[in-house]
């Protein structure tokens, strides 16, 4: 019998869910992101309706295949410098791109979570936290991502900063579970309402 299904196949997502005492199924939610997020934007849906949206697509996909009364999760991270999204670097080349337009400034990451029970969306939360770069040189980022590359091909933004990627800021204002990918707490705590968790 598990508590929820994790729309994501994330380990670190997994980690986090079962480390507080969860019992977690992950399925992968198969949806095409880059249109989702395109129609989005082309709506001018701001960040963080995006990272909403795309958990929201997310957790419905798993939750039309799940047994009725499952809760499933769903998660989506966006980054944002100055109204402008960042999505998962396509190369190498991209990810230093990125990381040369984010060097010396503070940008928002954006983790969503939305829970759904018999189809239907039953809380959601957007966890932002503030992130603030070092102003790093070209050769500093080629350095980062000789080492780095290709761990973070996957991340928004192009670091880890649970990683090699703790090196790049000077500061970060907000909740860390959120900047590894899910607003952890306050899912914790809607489950505990819900009588599903003892303190």
């Amino acid at each position: 019998m598990v508590d929820l299904i994790l729309a994501s196949t994330s380990p670190i997502r997994r980690e986090m869910l079962e480390n507080a005492g969860l019992r977690i199924e992950s399925r992968p939610a198969r949806i095409d992101e880059e249109a989702i997020r395109d129609s989005l934007l082309a709506e001018e849906a701001g960040p963080r309706d995006v990272a909403d949206a795309l958990a929201e697509y997310k957790a419905r996909r798993v939750a039309e295949k799940a047994e009725p009364g499952t809760l499933v999760l769903g998660c989506d991270q966006v980054l944002a410098l100055k109204g402008r999204l960042y999505a998962k670097p396509a190369d190498k080349a991209e990810a230093a791109r990125h990381l040369q337009e984010l060097q010396g400034k503070t940008h928002h990451l954006m983790s969503a979570a939305v829970l759904y029970e018999d189809l239907k969306p039953v809380w959601r939360h957007v966890g932002v936290v503030r992130m603030t770069m070092h102003a790093l040189s070209n050769a500093e980022i080629d350095a980062y991502l000789d080492q780095a590359w290709p761990d973070v091909a996957y991340c928004v933004g192009a670091y880890q900063a649970e990683a090699l990627g703790a090196r790049l800021f000077a500061r970060i204002e907000g909740d860390w579970f959120s900047v590894l990918g899910l607003p952890l707490l306050e899912v914790l705590s809607h489950l505990r309402l819900r009588g599903m968790l003892s303190p």
